[in-house]
């Protein structure tokens, strides 16, 4: 959410971007902007993790998950206070012709560029984590830390300094996608974020997309976040774990 209202800050009061720019004015600012709005939202996540949850290192795992939904309450706020309670508009820059259809007729599906070019940031960003994770010894090292954090510590292995990094690039991830549902959806407001997150929490998306996309058997769009969140609830309750998690105890 707040790296969607950086983008937008940017391609409106900082670059002054309006709707249908020409192609060589908006690419390298969007360029830019993607490369400030990764740095912006890094840094804040490292941050994060240096108050928030570096002192819940050693605590039972229910406390850093209140902590989580607190900061992102903290985080709404912030974003009520920098640009209001309203939507954020943000200009209509990629183009929205077709790149190809698949079908013919009025069932035939159309693929467009503002698709496409979401598509050309994303690859290489997770093409580069990949990279990032698998090849390199900061890699090496987060996921050390991921599977043992007490051995990566015996091996040498700063913890502390790991994991703030993990956050970084966590936030500078976050910082690209609100950037791309910025420009995309062509408008933000400061509760967004929680939204999204909530519906990812609970693997709901495919539920929402057949409720709000089918009128068969289906209650609606109006219901779509009361059976979302039911379905939240339902997990919680009774399998807080995780669909396929196993229950362990907690370390003493």
């Amino acid at each position: 959410m707040l790296g969607a209202m950086m983008a937008a800050t940017l391609s409106v009061s900082t670059f002054h971007l309006h709707d249908n720019e020409a192609a060589g004015k908006w690419i390298p600012i969007v360029f830019l902007s993607l490369l400030i709005g990764m740095a912006f939202c890094g840094v804040l996540n490292a941050t994060i993790e240096r108050v928030a949850y570096r002192p819940l290192r050693g605590a039972p795992r229910l406390a850093p998950l209140i902590t989580a939904i607190g900061m992102s309450f903290i985080l709404q706020n912030v974003g009520l206070a920098w640009k209001g309670a309203n939507y954020v508009p943000v200009p209509n820059i990629l183009p929205r012709s077709d790149v190809f259809k698949v079908g013919h007729g009025v069932q035939a599906a159309d693929y467009q560029w503002n698709k496409l070019i979401v598509l050309i940031v994303t690859v290489p960003v997770l093409v580069g984590l990949v990279f990032l994770v698998q090849r390199t010894r900061q890699g090496k090292a987060m996921r050390a830390t991921a599977q043992d954090s007490d051995a990566a510590a015996m091996m040498g292995i700063n913890v502390n300094r790991t994991i703030s990094f993990t956050f970084l690039i966590a936030g500078a991830l976050a910082g690209a996608a609100g950037l791309l549902y910025a420009l995309y959806v062509t408008n933000v407001r400061y509760d967004q974020g929680f939204q999204l997150g909530l519906i990812a929490f609970t693997s709901a998306v495919l539920v929402q997309a057949f409720n709000e996309g089918l009128n068969w058997h289906a209650p609606g769009s109006d219901w779509t976040q009361s059976i979302v969140f039911s379905i939240l609830i339902l997990i919680l309750v009774f399998r807080p774990e995780g669909l396929l998690g196993e229950r362990t105890p907690e370390g003493g």
